[in-house]
């Protein structure tokens, strides 16, 4: 018998559930943007070059990439049968060669070298000059794969290629393996679940007791806004995350992360949801599409450089939350109180430290958190921080309660005192649940579902209708 003959791999979207390109593309705008752009401006128009540029800038742990498991198993059937198992990619020797050794594959590897882009007929002509004409089999998973299956003994298509159809009348075997992405993977990226945060845009109209379809329905339009943008900003953050989330515990499952996703598809649904997002705003007012703008590019700066920043991080994201309540005003034509936004900002402040302290809890070294600037050592910082966010928050709604906007809207000026207890019990209750672990990484989601603490947001709500009146104008007495 003679030697089984070689089998080869292409990269992207086969051996790896992943791009190269994309992934020194994201990883590059996280750390360094103004760098990477000029990178991709002068190069676009000559890919081989450009794949070169990046890969020099840019390192990448191609170690932590997410690797098909059908096509592994392929790779390790094939080097337990004696063949040699090449990797052959498109993206730079710099990526591949490592790639290959960390994987245990031979260290022949055919890529992109700077000059020429190693794709469709010029990959081909690299493989049969190598191994002759039908002297190899190749696992590939586009259109432009077709060049090389034509040339090889047997096709390994990788998900659904239609023109692979057409190669067993050519004489050439067609071996299947699962690829692609699902919808519902594309579903889970952009995180349907953190929409019910933009509960928030409803405040204003609850504080100003304008219970009306006429301010309901355009809050109602602008929270569907709110929602798309911000799937659109999860998804830019997620891309920018792609290795501090391999290198989680948990979010290393995340769809982008896990190569569930592509990251190719995950930049369409971004602009398409950031377009209709922006849409929706223009047609309530230009004030609220003023404040989605300004919502996103914050969202933006965040995710590029700020959550970087000790305390700035957490003062952001206490700023983006208290831009949806300004969002609500906008889109309702409802006056948000000057007393409103300067007692929900420290509320935020407080659970912006209790996100970090959730995280914190299961870290598992001292260590700063990847792409993150708080360590476990950091803890006891964070707690005093939510600690005076409690107690500012707690001391400017008694101020309000003796202010004349207050006395005028909340008449009986002992019952918002009363709501102070429930309401001032919720917030340590939260502070202390992150303290020990037991949320969601996010706690605006968890108060959402956390019934023990709905109960009390319910009954500080209860109490401040009742100081206002409004029970006994809706139901007499």
């Amino acid at each position: 018998m003679g030697v089984p003959k070689p089998l080869v791999l292409d990269v992207d979207g086969t051996f790896l559930r992943t791009d190269l390109l994309y992934e020194g593309v994201w990883a590059g705008l996280g750390r360094d943007p103004l760098t990477t752009l000029g990178i991709v401006a002068a190069h676009f128009s000559n890919p081989a070059a450009l794949k070169a540029k990046l890969a020099a800038a840019v390192p990448l742990r191609t170690d932590l990439m997410p690797v098909n498991p059908a096509v592994a198993e392929v790779a390790v059937n094939a080097l337990a049968e004696g063949r040699e198992v090449c990797l052959a990619s498109a993206s730079d020797r710099s990526l591949v060669a490592p790639l290959a050794a960390q994987h245990g594959l031979s260290p022949h590897v055919f890529a992109s070298d700077g000059r020429v882009n190693l794709k469709g007929s010029a990959k081909a002509g690299a493989l049969v000059a190598a191994f002759g004409p039908r002297g190899f089999l190749y696992a590939g998973n586009e259109s432009t794969d077709m060049a090389v299956w034509s040339h090889a003994e047997t096709a390994i298509v990788v998900g659904k290629v239609s023109e692979a159809a057409a190669l067993p009348a050519r004489g050439i075997g067609v071996v299947e393996l699962p690829g692609g992405w699902a919808p519902r993977a594309l579903w889970t990226a952009i995180r349907p679940h953190q929409w019910v945060k933009n509960v928030l845009l409803l405040l204003p109209m609850i504080a100003a007791h304008r219970f009306d379809l006429a301010t309901l329905v355009p809050i109602l339009l602008g929270m569907i806004a709110f929602s798309l943008a911000a799937s659109a900003i999860y998804i830019v953050n997620d891309l920018l995350d792609l290795e501090a989330d391999r290198l989680h515990p948990t979010k290393c499952r995340r769809p982008l992360a896990s190569g569930a996703v592509p990251i190719k598809i995950g930049m369409i649904a971004c602009v398409a949801l950031a377009l209709v997002a922006l849409g929706i705003a223009a047609a309530l007012n230009a004030g609220f599409l003023g404040i989605v703008a300004l919502y996103m590019l914050t969202s933006l700066a965040y995710s590029l450089k700020l959550k970087r920043m000790r305390w700035v991080d957490i003062a952001t994201l206490a700023s983006l939350y208290t831009i949806r309540v300004v969002a609500g005003a906008a889109a309702g034509g409802v006056d948000v109180s000057i007393y409103m936004l300067i007692f929900i900002f420290p509320v935020f402040i407080a659970l912006g430290c209790v996100k970090r302290l959730t995280e914190l809890t299961f870290a598992k070294n001292d260590e700063r958190l990847p792409g993150r600037g708080y360590g476990r050592p950091d803890r006891g910082d964070l707690l005093n921080v939510a600690g005076l966010g409690v107690f500012g928050a707690l001391l400017i709604f008694f101020l309000y309660s003796v202010s004349d906007q207050g006395r005028a809207l909340y008449p009986d000026t002992w019952l918002l005192w009363l709501a102070m207890v429930p309401m001032g019990w919720w917030l340590i209750r939260m502070v202390m649940l992150g303290w020990f672990g037991k949320q969601d990484y996010d706690p605006i989601v968890f108060a959402l579902r956390d019934k023990f603490g709905l109960g009390f947001l319910m009954l500080t709500l209860s109490l401040m209708f009742w100081a206002a009146g409004l029970w006994a104008q809706w139901f007499g007495g």
